[in-house]
């Protein structure tokens, strides 16, 4: 009774009228920031901090909107990934792998249908799950130390070849390079410079945006180029913009499961939207079987990987209310907010701010039906980006490309290592190499670092300490059976195949 009080409390505050209007304005602004390549969630909201104190705005309506520009962004990122093959955000990188093959079938408005629902799945059900389980996944998540993380990240890594490409060794390779493009830059710990060659514009690193933006948006521009526009989903005939039911039933415990796996993905402080996307890609390709079209444009793995992310997006929020902690980059901006605005966050928050934390809570409820009610009706304008002639429409990615970076980083060296990440993606893509893990080996691999670091620091150099807690273990355990079942379930499989031949 308690809880409903609570949220009665919150919808009181939410459905003012000035309060569901930024929701609804956040949620527009939101889904054109995700949809646009490079920008993504944490700059979308970091760019609109301005706009919540330049209207004075109070605590409640500030995180209103901001928040609903997050959750806007998160769905607005599957745009761009589903139509031309680019990744609004880093998390919307799963949906390129099923959602563009499904553009390229004239299945772009279901993929975007689907994806839209499923976003809705996974945000609403992981709001509920805020509201309902926030203080007892905190404990949880205050159990992941840096084995713990470490553990979990070699986990990520030795799946990939089951997931970015059918053969281990191409994938292992590309995680690899992700992985020592990650190391580029300045050493945290000890000051000195690696793999810059001595140049100053290396020194912080190499920016993901500017890789992933790269490898896909340039490099598809270079296949687009080459071919013609043959194997592009530019001008293919479209099907009739219907609501897939089928699919969407079909999907729907896919939606479930995702959700659940997005949502404790969320929770782990750090961990984010990203590896909430790609492990709810990973358990439904492992669900599927190889009888799966999983990345031939199988509507599940549409659905997966926008629940997935789309619940860790909710989850994310539950440390960074109950413990102080950021669950990912944007509820660190979004952390800084509440700091700024005289509110800490903690296990107190909940008692001290009751109408903050309720009235976030109400109006991210809302936020997902608004977004839901929003984006099917407009899949019939965003698939007639398709129709845009392609002497028009690459042109003018390209060009979204270069100022998106340009406006990011302010550094026309990004612009020239962009055009090198779109040359470097192109000839792996020629070459059958996935890019998949060289993104997932730059977003995760300094993090995967600063575990290891850490872990080592804590044990004074004892390795068993990676080892130590169940938990660990039990991501080991699985992390060994990820990497070597794939290689096993091949041998097996093909058996039958050569008896018929």
């Amino acid at each position: 009774m308690e809880i409903l009080s609570n949220l009665a409390l919150g919808f009181s505050v939410a459905l003012t009228p000035f309060t569901l209007m930024l929701a609804i304005v956040g949620c527009f602004l939101g889904t054109i920031i995700g949809a646009l390549p490079g920008l993504g969630p944490s700059n979308g909201v970091a760019i609109l901090i301005p706009l919540a104190f330049s209207l004075d705005l109070d605590a409640t309506q500030s995180l209103v909107l901001l928040t609903s520009v997050y959750y806007g962004a998160m769905y607005g990122g599957r745009i761009s990934s589903i139509l031309l093959n680019i990744p609004g955000d880093e998390p919307a990188l799963m949906t390129t792998l099923d959602g563009y093959p499904m553009a390229k079938q004239g299945r772009a408005g279901d993929a975007l249908v689907l994806s839209g629902v499923a976003s809705f799945t996974g945000g609403f059900l992981a709001t509920i799950g805020l509201m309902l389980l926030a203080p007892l996944l905190a404990r949880v998540a205050y159990k992941f130390g840096p084995a713990e993380y470490f553990a979990l990240y070699i986990l990520a890594f030795c799946t990939l070849g089951g997931i970015a490409s059918n053969n281990q060794a191409k994938a292992a390779l590309s995680a690899c390079i992700g992985l020592g493009i990650a190391m580029v830059g300045m050493d945290h710990t000890t000051g000195m410079p690696r793999f810059t060659f001595g140049n100053l514009h290396l020194m912080d690193g190499v920016d993901f945006l500017v890789a992933i933006v790269g490898l896909f948006a340039i490099a598809e521009v270079f296949f687009f180029i080459e071919s013609h526009g043959k194997e592009s989903a530019i001008g293919v005939k479209l099907d009739k913009v219907t609501i897939p039911v089928r699919e969407i039933a079909r999907s729907f415990w896919s939606m479930l499961r995702s959700t659940v796996i997005g949502f404790f993905a969320g929770v782990l402080p750090g961990a984010g939207a990203s590896l909430g996307s790609f492990l709810a890609y990973m358990s439904e390709k492992a669900i599927a079987g190889k009888s799966s079209r999983f990345g031939q444009g199988d509507p599940r793995g549409v659905a997966a990987p926008e629940a997935g992310n789309n619940a860790a997006a909710g989850g994310a929020l539950v440390p960074m209310l109950t413990l102080g902690v950021p669950g990912s980059g944007t509820t660190a901006v979004l952390l800084a907010v509440l700091m700024t605005l005289n509110i800490t966050p903690g296990p107190t928050l909940f008692a001290e701010k009751p109408d903050v934390v309720w009235g976030l809570i109400a109006s991210l409820l809302i936020a997902n039906v608004v977004l839901l009610v929003m984006n099917v009706p407009m899949v019939k304008i965003f698939v007639r980006v398709l129709s845009v002639p392609p002497g028009i429409l690459m042109p003018g990615v390209t060009m979204v490309s270069f100022v998106g970076i340009y406006a990011l980083t302010g550094s026309y060296f990004d612009l020239l290592l962009m055009v090198g990440f779109g040359a470097i993606g192109y000839f792996l893509r020629k070459l059958d190499v996935p890019t998949v893990p060289i993104i997932l080996g730059i977003l995760l691999g300094n993090q995967m670092e600063n575990s290891l670091r850490k872990a080592m620091v804590l044990s004074d150099g004892d390795w068993t300490y990676l080892f130590s807690s169940p938990i660990s273990i039990g991501l080991w355990i699985a992390a060994v059976a990820g990497f070597v079942a794939p290689m096993f379930l091949r041998n097996v499989l093909r058996k039958p195949q050569r008896i018929t031949d």
